[in-house]
């Protein structure tokens, strides 16, 4: 069988998923997957976000975003604002939401601090791609 050549999109998606793994192991007991992580986030960073804005930052639908939102309420852990229906929401991290995200937070410090000790070059390498990845066609993300 022909040696298959090294791609770095494969080796990317492999290091992201054990990764993933582990943070999902660090914020299992705290209620959290690593998607509630990165919303319970947002919406602590900026208080009175709407789902649609909530949705465009997290990459996912609005409708994926207000299934996990009502899982984030029904754990206590952001509220809805919101005074009447039909209002846009008005979402907010509740102050046992934000002690769980200040614990997840000194979690995910830990596990920042293990990759760059086991992966200095690629700990650099990563940084500030979130807030620009770079596209598949080599071009910027942001226009």
């Amino acid at each position: 069988m022909p040696e298959r050549p090294f791609s770095p999109v494969i080796s990317l998606l492999t290091v992201a998923s054990v990764w993933d793994g582990h943070l999902g192991a660090q914020l299992r007991d705290l209620g959290l997957t690593t998607r509630k992580y990165a919303l319970l986030a947002h919406i602590e960073a900026t208080p009175g976000i709407s789902f649609s804005e909530l949705s465009r930052r997290s990459q996912i639908t609005v409708q994926s975003a207000h299934t996990a939102v009502q899982t984030l309420v029904a754990d206590g852990l952001v509220e809805d604002a919101t005074k009447h229906a039909g209002s846009a929401s008005d979402l907010r991290v509740t102050v046992r939401g934000s002690d769980v995200l200040q614990a997840a937070q000194q979690r995910l410090a830990a596990l920042d601090a293990g990759l760059a000790d086991a992966a200095p070059a690629l700990a650099r390498a990563l940084e500030g791609l979130h807030e620009e990845p770079p596209r598949a066609d080599g071009g910027s993300a942001v226009s």
